[in-house]
């Protein structure tokens, strides 16, 4: 069997660089998840490695299926040393262990929630999970298993969670765009959403 995760380090190394810190998280019941920082100039980019270990499953399945379904990995890029995005590793890891703990599949335009502040003083408490291929390229693996995707995580505040859970992820998007928001801020303020 293919080792997944070092496929997934490689290509996060070959696509990033190498990272210059790294935390592991544990949580009852589940695979370990890792999270990487990346500096990037003026950015910080934060990638977890442990959540394609296995695929996804859809909660209806009757039974999982261990080797063929969607797989990915989440990536936040915030601008370093305005606030400290480094306490992001837990809120991190616990989205990338909510398929296990939650059977849930993790994809482009959903939101998800850690219920607390992503970092000290941080606006936000969720991301909206965008598009994957334009920062990491997927990483395609052997069939029957499907690419690992790696999916960019946009935080938001609960204001435009909420406005998103009624007008969808394309609209609030939308919003971010006509706005000029610089969604890698950490200290933003919510998006005009009159």
């Amino acid at each position: 069997m293919v080792d997944v995760l070092a496929l997934v380090e490689a290509r996060l190394r070959t696509a990033l660089g190498e990272p210059d810190a790294r935390a592991a998280v544990t949580f009852l019941g589940t695979d370990r998840i890792e999270v990487l920082r990346f500096p990037d100039g003026d950015i910080a980019r934060y990638a977890t490695l442990g959540m394609s270990a296995a695929p996804m499953t859809d909660p209806t399945a009757a039974l999982a299926d261990p080797v063929s379904g969607p797989r990915a990995e989440l990536v936040l890029s915030v601008r370093a040393g305005l606030a400290d995005t480094d306490k992001v590793l837990r809120p991190l890891a616990v989205l990338a262990a909510s398929p296990q703990v939650e059977g849930v599949v993790v994809a482009p335009g959903a939101s998800l929630d850690v219920g607390e502040p992503l970092w000290p003083g941080a606006q936000f408490t969720s991301v909206l999970v965008a598009e994957p291929g334009g920062l990491v390229e997927d990483l395609e693996l052997d069939a029957p298993m499907e690419p690992v995707r790696f999916l960019p995580l946009l935080p938001m505040t609960p204001n435009e969670a909420a406005w998103k859970r009624v007008h969808g992820a394309a609209e609030l998007r939308e919003r971010w765009l006509s706005s000029g928001t610089d969604l890698r801020d950490p200290l933003r303020r919510s998006v005009s959403l009159d």
